[in-house]
């Protein structure tokens, strides 16, 4: 795949801009359906192990791993998409653009630890079927262990919008920063970007990002994110519940 274009010729640069764009955007879709997937199968394998079917619980963490792993591959590959789009300037010869993105590729993979085995998804569907026996219970190893994430706690970074105060579980139109992953309600932090004299600066204490209205979008994985944490707040409800009817019998 080569191209011809001209130093200056913005047209082509154009396209390309365009087409990376385009290609972002699907691969992030991609990225979501995988999510997608696995959350599916987190609760097969609950169910399974409700039923005592603990012999299918490996081929379903095999299956979870191979996601994860493709999920890491469409990140790589959506980073490098959008480093090209960004950083391309057409010159007077041809552009090898499949050793581009392949260089562009092996650079991020190289510069990213391999985490598959401590992936936060794997967690979550590990702990997941754990609780079913064994709720209220650490995990076996768990306290050597130096634990980020778990299958009660989700991947937003934060729960609340900084500017509304409101849960993000229950923002109209959830947005976040393609640069410092914070989440706002739209129509807010839009407002609060075109503020100059606050200068486009993250509104989340501590952050030093500086937001740009187009890099601050509902992606993909947003919208499953945050119903991921509206099903973990109403399991939590429903724990509580079982736990305050279980105090009450101990006590009769």
């Amino acid at each position: 795949m080569a191209s011809t274009s001209a130093p200056r010729n913005t047209a082509a640069y154009g396209r390309i801009a365009t087409t990376a764009s385009t290609l972002y955007s699907d691969n992030q879709t991609l990225i979501g359906e995988i999510r997608k997937a696995t959350i599916m199968m987190k609760d097969i394998a609950v169910d399974c192990e409700r039923d005592n079917k603990s012999d299918l619980m490996k081929e379903l963490e095999d299956g979870i791993l191979e996601l994860v792993n493709a999920s890491d591959d469409c990140t790589h590959l959506s980073n490098a998409i959008k480093s090209i789009g960004d950083e391309y300037q057409p010159g007077d010869g041809l552009t090898n653009f499949s050793k581009l993105f392949d260089d562009k590729i092996q650079r991020l993979k190289a510069n990213s630890p391999s985490i598959s085995q401590n992936h936060p998804w794997l967690r979550q569907f590990r702990e997941a079927i754990w609780n079913v026996h064994h709720t209220g219970q650490p995990m076996p190893g768990e306290e050597q262990e130096d634990i980020v994430m778990t299958s009660t706690q989700c991947n937003l970074l934060n729960m609340l919008c900084p500017l509304t105060g409101k849960p993000v579980t229950e923002l109209a139109d959830p947005v976040r920063s393609m640069d410092c992953k914070h989440i706002y309600e739209k129509k807010a932090i839009m407002r609060h970007i075109s503020t100059r004299v606050l200068q486009g600066g993250c509104p989340v204490s501590g952050c030093p990002k500086k937001l740009q209205a187009d890099r601050v979008v509902c992606d993909p994985l947003l919208q499953i994110e945050i119903d991921e944490m509206r099903s973990l707040n109403a399991q939590r409800a429903r724990d509580d519940v079982i736990e305050d009817f279980t105090g009450l019998d101990e006590e009769e």
